[in-house]
């Protein structure tokens, strides 16, 4: 049996719902063999991982528990940061920033959600590279971070292994692009329609600044 990939999606207090569902929903739901879809699990293992065992409580106020601690995380072969109104408070968080840090350098993929940009970008991952985030942030990501090359116009944004992707539905996007990368297009395309979910075919910015 081919090992699965394990996807890590970093949640916290006042993370963005569609942030971190849209890239699990992706993620769970692929199949291989569309026929087989009941039989085969999804060729990724999904993980909420946060800093501690304690409950969160998302923007919108759903609660969430976590499948692990940062301190007993199972190593990531993808790790996911998304957005929400928590991030400005976790851009202070060492043991965010920390953990990161840590695991940025042997992932396959690390990639962010909307405003999970602006934690990459304080743990320094985004200087030197283009990079995007929710439209409503796209001046501050600039402002505070000079060294990022922030991009307005496309809905992800591709950096070598490092996704970053806009404003809160663009995790789905996201994810069906990794999901492309590892098993390819045709797989990914099944996915979206499992979803029911427009396969997105161009990648650019889907309102206007």
């Amino acid at each position: 049996m081919i090992p699965r990939k394990r996807v890590v999606i970093v949640i916290f207090n006042e993370v963005e719902v569609l942030d971190f569902c849209g890239p699990f929903e992706v993620f769970s739901v692929v199949r291989r063999d569309e026929e087989r879809r009941r039989e085969e699990p999804s060729p990724f293992e999904v993980s909420l991982v946060a800093p501690s065992r304690e409950m969160v409580t998302t923007s919108g106020g759903m609660k969430v528990v976590p499948d692990a601690a940062f301190e007993d995380c199972p190593v990531p072969d993808i790790l996911v940061i998304p957005g929400g109104w928590g991030t400005r408070r976790e851009m202070s968080n060492e043991s965010m920033l920390n953990f990161v840090q840590r695991h940025a350098g042997r992932v396959e993929v690390l990639a962010s959600v909307c405003t999970g940009a602006l934690i990459l970008a304080r743990a320094g991952l985004l200087d030197g590279l283009q990079a995007t985030t929710h439209w409503r942030s796209l001046e501050m990501m600039q402002h505070l971070f000079p060294k990022v090359k922030v991009e307005s116009r496309m809905h992800v944004v591709r950096a070598g292994k490092v996704l970053t992707s806009a404003g809160i539905s663009a995790g789905i996007d996201m994810a069906l692009n990794v999901v492309a990368d590892y098993f390819g297009d045709a797989i990914a395309r099944a996915t979206a329609r499992h979803m029911e979910y427009p396969y997105p075919e161009t990648n650019e910015r889907r309102i206007a600044l």
